[in-house]
């Protein structure tokens, strides 16, 4: 996805050179198939691929793996390249997002067969098992997911006589509310922070936009989402976060790291960053999933990731699926989220995730997992958010039907390619 919430984009494409490293041949031995698999920089760690590759090996001993690390940056028409038979691999990472935008291509292998019979599809978290089908079809098989979660300092929530996080938005207020005093931020929200909004907006039962016969047109102006927008407010008012930016401007990490916000809502990874900025903080944070309307679930979040796809100008198509189903499958994904603290693409995997406060927190949200509209052009609408000024005009007291209604426009025209 463009916006990724997992790994930062990078400036450089690296190839990381197996063979070198004793995890593959990097050529073809006699009577052997060389499968070529795209990922993306960072996404694993050299051990996992090393104890994977081996184990591969192992099981299939006519099978090379040949890994190439891409980076974000620039990697769209990589891939539309790739699709089209340029240096095409057999199998590549991309963002949960980004299918849609790739299956248009037409160069996609249906690997709908796969997900059924092979892979329990009927299983798979929705935020990432979603983007992946495009007319009931499933070209994108779900890897690996990531969510925001609150992050919280307990020291303040002890002073402020509060002994369990709040399940339900209803007690998420009047916790903040309570935090929000002494000097003391109750959450720092910035303004623009248009995923935490969706969430919202889902929890609601509405959409950032529908579609209708095939065409797409902006939501954010239907009564549920206008209802999500309101919460939003009522929340973001309770801390002293910019109307007008989003969580990177200033970084909601280094405010937190001051030590005088109680909440932020993040990836749990960022808790390593507020500490190196502030090691007093280490051992004082604490995560739990954004609430919902009621205590039965955790509240709706955006859902980031990754899936894997196969071109079907792969030389080796069969091949590059076999390796698909061993990444997506039970041995492999609790070893992922093992090794690299990422959530699976099945709820009932996280189990492995013992100790991790924060995965566990956003494994617990990830079952509420969404994905932005699986429209090819949803790109240009992140490429220039009309949602972002949507939501400054509303928290600085604008209409919230007008500017709803005129970001939406703007939705749908960048949706029809405008």
């Amino acid at each position: 996805m463009k916006n990724r919430i997992l790994v930062g984009a990078v400036a450089l494409v690296s190839t990381f050179a197996l063979g070198g490293c004793g995890l593959g041949s990097g050529s073809e031995a006699s009577g052997s198939k060389k499968v070529t698999i795209w990922l993306m920089k960072d996404s694993v760690s050299a051990d996992f691929l090393k104890r994977f590759t081996k184990a591969y090996k192992d099981e299939h001993p006519s099978i090379e793996l040949d890994f190439k690390f891409q980076s974000w940056s620039g990697i769209g028409p990589k891939v539309i390249g790739a699709l089209k038979g340029k240096d095409t691999p057999d199998v590549i990472e991309v963002g949960n997002t980004q299918v849609a935008q790739y299956a248009e291509s037409g160069g996609l292998r249906d690997l709908t067969l796969e997900s059924v019979r092979d892979l329990g599809s009927e299983d798979w978290l929705p935020g990432l098992a979603e983007p992946g089908s495009i007319d009931g079809m499933q070209y994108g098989i779900p890897w690996y997911a990531a969510n925001r979660v609150v992050i919280y300092n307990k020291d303040l929530f002890e002073q402020a006589g509060i002994k369990n996080p709040p399940k339900t938005r209803d007690e998420w207020i009047a916790d903040s509310q309570l935090l929000n005093s002494d000097g003391n931020q109750g959450i720092y929200l910035a303004g623009q922070n248009w995923y935490v909004l969706a969430g919202f907006i889902w929890d609601e039962g509405g959409e950032l936009a529908d579609e209708k016969s095939g065409q797409w047109a902006g939501a954010l102006d239907s009564p549920a989402a206008l209802r999500g927008m309101s919460f939003y407010k009522e929340l973001q008012a309770l801390g002293d976060g910019p109307k007008d930016a989003d969580e990177e401007k200033p970084p909601q990490a280094d405010v937190f790291a001051e030590g005088n916000v109680a909440q932020i809502i993040s990836v749990p990874g960022t808790v390593a960053q507020i500490e190196k900025k502030n090691p007093e903080l280490k051992g004082k944070l604490g995560y739990f999933p954004i609430p919902g309307k009621t205590a039965k679930a955790p509240g709706s979040v955006f859902t980031g990731g990754s899936d894997l796809i196969v071109p079907d100008k792969a030389d080796q198509r069969a091949e590059g699926i076999e390796v698909i189903k061993a990444l997506a499958g039970r041995k492999w994904q609790e070893e992922l989220a093992r090794t690299m603290s990422y959530v699976p693409n099945k709820p009932e995997l996280a189990r492995v995730i013992v100790g991790q406060e924060g995965t566990a927190a956003m494994a617990r949200g990830a079952t509420q997992g969404r994905a932005t509209p699986n429209s090819p052009q949803w790109a240009d609408v992140e490429a220039d958010n009309p949602i972002k000024p949507y939501m400054t005009a509303v928290l600085e007291g604008g209409d919230p039907q007008q500017e709803a209604k005129s970001a939406s426009a703007k939705i749908t025209s960048k949706l029809a390619g405008g």
